[in-house]
């Protein structure tokens, strides 16, 4: 079987965002990291590579993203993938990555595709299903557990009240979120000097139609200063939480 494992670049969750003219982002000194979420995936896709009661032969990444992406890609085959492709266009709309993930690998014959629930910076939990959707497979969301035996591929899936088995044929895609693997794997130093060497592949970006246009970024307003309530002056608490907190 051959994974796939959809990988976003995010700023690193503690990068003070800065918006410049409010349209755009402003990368200087931002320091971009896999996104969380897919990087659980491909930790989860290497561990049942690595297993050898199971048939995965190769765990391959994607991106969609500049030449600013590769670094990142670099430690998710520092990790284990086998190999990347990079989708050389700027990461849009949900729409615009599913739509460029699907042209560029429609063709590869891929059984397992995992893709985060959502990512870090836009968190729009949209690319797994529409990418499903555009491949023309089944897709399962929400999935925590992953395992493979023989021909069969048995997923386990969070619900309300308790979880799902579930069992899927390949090829399909699997929206993962947290619990697919107990902690993302670091890159050892062999792992490292092994990723200079592995393939990364850049192909251009296909006519997509963009969908969603970004007008403008405003940060949230800033939390006002704190007020201390005299513990004997219950009075003025309660009306404080009742008209200005408005939470009473």
């Amino acid at each position: 079987m051959k994974v796939l494992v959809c990988l976003g670049n995010v700023p690193d969750t503690t990068t003070k965002v800065k918006f410049g003219d409010g349209t755009a982002l402003d990368k200087t000194g931002v320091q971009w990291i896999i996104n969380p979420w897919d990087e659980l995936a491909l930790t989860r896709a290497m561990e049942l590579k690595e297993d050898s009661g199971n048939s995965v032969s190769s765990v391959t990444i994607v991106t969609v993203g500049e030449k600013n992406a590769e670094p990142t890609m670099r430690k998710a085959l520092a990790i284990g993938a086998d190999d990347a492709i990079r989708v050389d266009t700027v990461a849009t709309d949900a729409f615009g990555v599913a739509s460029q993930i699907a042209e560029a690998v429609k063709d590869k014959g891929f059984d397992i595709i995992l893709s985060g629930i959502e990512s870090s910076d836009y968190n729009g939990s949209m690319v797994g299903g529409m990418l499903a959707e555009m491949l023309d497979v089944p897709s399962v969301s929400s999935v925590s557990g992953i395992s493979i035996s023989g021909d069969n591929v048995d997923i386990t899936r969070d619900i309300d009240g308790g979880r799902e088995q579930v069992s899927v044929a390949t090829p399909f895609v699997a929206v993962v979120q947290k619990g697919i693997a107990k902690e993302p794997r670091i890159a050892a130093m062999r792992g490292i000097m092994m990723a200079r060497k592995k393939p990364l592949v850049v192909v251009p970006a296909a006519a997509v139609e963009t969908l969603t246009d970004f007008i403008a970024f405003e940060l949230p307003a800033s939390k006002p200063p704190c007020k201390l309530v005299d513990a004997d002056n219950v009075a003025e608490l309660v009306d404080l939480l009742q008209n200005e907190a408005k939470v009473l």
